[in-house]
């Protein structure tokens, strides 16, 4: 009995020691959502009004650029995805990957070659240990992005974006589109992956209205607006979409970081829940074992007195 006693004892004290850390990560990701939140809702309508701004030129002026309007038949397409640095966040790394790995079955469906950036050590990971070529990869700033991280990831997907007439991108092939796979933040309790057309914005504009602001899609009065191009409208665009594909980016870094947070903070509440009901259920087991090293020591006493109690008559 007392053998068993020690141990739960000991599994008490390594119960308490780990609740001690999920209770200061969940706090640590509580105290991030909020100004991570901010960030990501400052960022956001720079984003959508640029991309408005550029769909419609793409619809209405006499403009041609591949990152614009696109390809007549596109051959290879370009993923970005986007998790997390460190672990412990629930299934935040998983779905997203998983929205990845769909995106690009449905793409070599129609007929398209996938080419892989990934930001985040966890999906660099998952990929690499699959053998899966990677044209990009960054990491170390998942949960607090700055514009310069988005900076190098924008100069390489504008470099192969704009390498496919030229053929090639840094001894690869250029891509003719890219899509961005990142967590959609909806709330602290729920988010969700996304899988979003940044490239070309002609056909990424609904997906992007739908994506990113779901409450957006009601008209397309700022489709029929006229522009005055300074300077010429080539220069213009081609100093615009690299801005562009940055801004959509980041935004996306922004929502990842808040989404990576809160699903962190709601992993470690539960695993700090986990654990107060395991120091319950072990106090709980402590107690009988004690209850029941107690009962026997009693038992032995009452047996010896009643065993000495014996002898006594039988000497009488």
């Amino acid at each position: 009995m007392g053998a068993q006693l020690r141990v739960y004892r000991r599994r008490i004290r390594t119960v308490q020691s780990t609740k001690k850390i999920t209770k200061a990560m969940e706090l640590i990701a509580a105290s991030r959502i909020a100004k991570a939140q901010a960030r990501m809702k400052a960022a956001r309508p720079y984003a959508e009004e640029l991309t408005r701004a550029l769909a419609a030129l793409g619809k209405n002026a006499s403009l041609e650029h591949p990152m614009l309007t696109g390809v007549e038949s596109p051959q290879r397409a370009g993923i970005l995805v986007v998790t997390s640095d460190r672990g412990l966040a629930g299934g935040y790394n998983a779905n997203a990957i998983k929205q990845a790995n769909a995106l690009a079955a449905r793409l070599r469906g129609e007929g398209r070659d996938i080419a892989w950036y990934v930001i985040g050590r966890k999906g660099v990971a998952y990929y690499r240990f699959r053998k899966v070529a990677l044209s990009g990869s960054w990491t170390g700033f998942s949960e607090q992005p700055n514009f310069l991280d988005a900076r190098d990831s924008t100069e390489t997907v504008v470099q192969a974006l704009t390498a496919t007439s030229a053929g090639e991108s840094n001894g690869e092939p250029g891509i003719d589109e890219l899509y961005v796979v990142y967590t959609k933040f909806v709330n602290s309790v729920s988010q969700t992956p996304a899988a979003v057309q940044v490239s070309p914005v002609k056909s990424a504009t609904d997906q992007s209205k739908n994506a990113d602001d779901g409450d957006t899609g009601d008209d397309d009065t700022t489709d029929a607006a006229s522009y005055e191009f300074e300077p010429e409208p080539e220069e213009l665009i081609g100093a615009l979409l690299p801005r562009y594909i940055s801004a959509r980016i980041f935004s996306a870094l922004l929502e990842s970081a808040t989404s990576e947070s809160a699903a962190r903070r709601r992993a470690m509440k539960s695993a700090s829940d986990n654990a107060t009901e395991l120091i319950r259920t072990y106090t709980r087991l402590a107690n009988q074992a004690r209850q029941a090293e107690i009962t026997q020591e009693i038992s032995e006493i009452v047996g010896g007195a009643d065993a000495l109690a014996s002898a006594g008559s039988d000497e009488r």
